[in-house]
């Protein structure tokens, strides 16, 4: 078989191999999340709750830069499991604040652990100096295409999921088709 000089193979091309690790990388997290009955777009809203709670629906959508159906669909899905609750926003008697339960915060450091083990296991064949370099330079490359910072662009989709759903006080369900997956 013959190559033309202008061909570059894929495992060369930058945007491949992005793809083919993100990819790879978002499979296996989601699986680490599965047995907790999480997806990663709402182990997303969980840890954005967990540093700024009581935020409204429509904050919480703005600082994601996700469409507010979408957020709308995110926090019944979570209220519906026991993980957040919306309650009177005390400065603003027309909007809702939204808060996380206590069984959200005790789920959240379960799934934070496996996030902890998801990206040592994913950067174990680079050392510390390699690890910060790859990360400065997937930074400077996410803010140059203008993506916000911390905010995965799935995010502004709805998709149905398949991972079995953690109730609080219920413990696991099997998915139903009007949950938003990641």
């Amino acid at each position: 078989m013959t190559t033309s000089p202008l061909s570059t193979p894929l495992a060369d091309r930058v945007s491949f191999l992005i793809s083919q690790l993100g990819f790879h990388a978002a499979a296996c997290f989601t699986e680490r999340l599965r047995p907790l009955g999480l997806h990663p777009r709402h182990f997303g809203l969980l840890s954005h709750l967990s540093v700024a709670d009581g935020q409204t629906q429509q904050r919480l959508a703005t600082a994601m830069a996700i469409h507010r159906n979408v957020m709308v669909g995110l926090v019944d899905d979570l209220e519906d499991r026991g993980l957040v609750q919306r309650r009177r926003h005390p400065s603003d008697r027309r909007a809702h604040a939204v808060h996380l339960t206590a069984a959200a915060r005790d789920l959240l450091i379960q799934a934070q652990r496996a996030a902890d083990e998801h990206e040592a296991e994913l950067l174990a064949g680079l050392d510390e100096p390699d690890r910060r370099q790859l990360v400065s330079l997937l930074q400077h490359l996410a803010q140059h295409a203008g993506l916000a910072p911390g905010v995965h662009p799935g995010l502004h989709q709805s998709r149905a999921s398949s991972a079995p759903r953690f109730v609080a006080g219920k413990g696991f369900a099997e998915a139903s088709s009007d949950v938003v997956a990641p």
